[in-house]
């Protein structure tokens, strides 16, 4: 004869709440993993990218996005320094660099262990104001919410100092041919596409200096009108940031969103992209920093990428 074994109400709640305690004790362990270890891991990746011309030599990009620089980030900043050990033959910001009123004097004083190699760099969304607290369900919302509400940041005067100190050179809606390490680069960027400051057009078309090694596009938020228009041009390899990775990652299921019109599964790393009839490489960084309302990050951590270019055949 069967046993029915029955459960007193007493039992019922002292077992729900065993579990919604361990429940809260994992959520709190997992928070303090993300705000406290994973936020400042920093990490270099490699990635080997075949997009240079047939018969071109190697190639080598460190691309750094999204620091997000507040003054007293000292081990960030420490950490931006160092990557001139890698000696890269170019440098690529895609922007978000600051993040405070204070932060010009920094973040250059971080990046001058890189002034003795070629540069380029674009804006950034978060270059031109103040970060603001937002509410998480902003992220989710279709609504188009791009206009900025917190105070003005200087981002011309950074950008004015940051070219003439580095001799990098600022692509805000700009395009030029530049000899990196004997190799010809055709490059373009525009402003950033989220504000809809960017100019796209005026970075396209035919060139009479067409014979190029690599042509490179770079711009901050990865929104499919500008690579589609990159891709068609015949841009070989497109570099962004912008999204962070998701900056919260889901074990098997990625970033849940992207704060652009890009999809999920090129939110992060390296990927295809097709248009016009053409394919290009597009490498989205998730970047070094966070908004400084959510200073977590989880299966994401912040990252740099030195890039090796090597011939598309």
């Amino acid at each position: 004869m069967t046993s029915v074994r029955r459960f007193s109400s007493g039992t019922l709640r002292r077992a729900a709440g065993r579990a919604a305690t361990g429940l809260g004790v994992a959520g709190a362990v997992t928070l303090a993993y993300a705000a406290g270890y994973e936020r400042t891991a920093y990490t270099l990746r490699r990635l080997v990218v075949p997009a240079l011309a047939d018969g071109a030599g190697p190639l080598r990009i460190l691309h750094i996005s999204d620091l997000h620089i507040t003054p007293k980030q000292r081990g960030k900043l420490a950490w931006i320094s160092d990557l001139a050990r890698l000696m890269p033959d170019l440098v690529a910001l895609t922007g978000d660099v600051l993040s405070h009123p204070d932060s010009a004097e920094p973040t250059l004083a971080a990046l001058s262990s890189m002034f003795g190699f070629p540069g380029v760099f674009v804006p950034g969304n978060n270059d031109y104001f103040v970060p603001t607290l937002k509410s998480p369900h902003h992220y989710f919302s279709s609504k188009d919410d791009t206009m900025p509400k917190g105070p003005p940041l200087n981002w011309a005067a950074f950008a004015k100092t940051l070219a003439a100190d580095s001799g990098w050179i600022d692509l805000t809606n700009y395009r030029t041919v530049m000899r990196v390490a004997g190799r010809r680069i055709d490059v373009r960027g525009v402003d950033d596409a989220r504000l809809c400051r960017d100019d796209v057009p005026s970075v396209l078309g035919a060139r009479d200096d067409a014979d190029v090694d690599l042509r490179l596009g770079l711009s901050h938020t990865p929104e499919p009108r500008v690579l589609d228009a990159y891709t068609a041009d015949g841009v070989a390899l497109t570099l962004s940031g912008h999204t962070h990775g998701g900056q919260i990652r889901v074990p098997f299921a990625g970033a849940l969103v992207t704060n652009c019109g890009i999809d999920r599964a090129r939110v992060r790393g390296l990927s295809r992209y097709e248009a016009g009839g053409r394919t290009s490489w597009l490498h989205v960084s998730a970047g070094l920093g966070t908004s400084p309302f959510a200073p977590i990050r989880f299966a994401c951590r912040p990252e740099a990428t030195l890039i090796s270019l090597t011939a598309a055949a």
